[in-house]
Order: C-alpha cells, then sequence, then structure tokens
C-alpha cells in the first residue's frame, strides 16, 4: 500500500481501520501468477508483485483496494485460501 499511498482507494481504505478487509487468494503456478500480474494492468489495477531475492522468484501479488466488481476476470482462476 505504500507504493500507492497517493491513491483514493488506499487513502480511503487506511482512514477507516476498523473495517480493512482483506482477501488471501491462491494460485497454483508461477505461470498463472504471471499471467494475473498482466491481466491485472490490462484492467489497469495498481499492483505490486513480490519476488523473493536471489532466486529471482514472483511469489505475491498485491493489489490497491478494490471492490470485486472493479477486479473482473483479472483473478478469476483464484482460489480462497
Amino acid at each position: 500500500m505504500q507504493k500507492y499511498r497517493d491513491d483514493e482507494r488506499v487513502k480511503a481504505y487506511v482512514d477507516d481501520i476498523n473495517s480493512m478487509h482483506k482477501v488471501v487468494l491462491e494460485t497454483k503456478s508461477e505461470a498463472s501468477l504471471l499471467k494475473m500480474a498482466e491481466n491485472l494492468k490490462q484492467n489497469n489495477i495498481p499492483y505490486y508483485l513480490w519476488t523473493e531475492q536471489p532466486e529471482n522468484i514472483p511469489t505475491c501479488l498485491a493489489t490497491v483496494p478494490v471492490v470485486r466488481s472493479d477486479l473482473g476476470d483479472a483473478l478469476k482462476k483464484c482460489s480462497l485460501m
């Protein structure tokens, strides 16, 4: 969230600390994680892709706070953890 701290969605999210809601989703492979990153990019949804070092392996995506309807199909193939 620090990267996008000036985004209005992030500001609204952190202003209401008692209502913060997080969802953790799972994907089965690095390829599907990278595909989701591309989908988010195509849908203009800001995100951050964590990459483990020194292995240089993508391991996690985090988006700015968004409502499910704004995600469209970007994360459609994920399962809820």
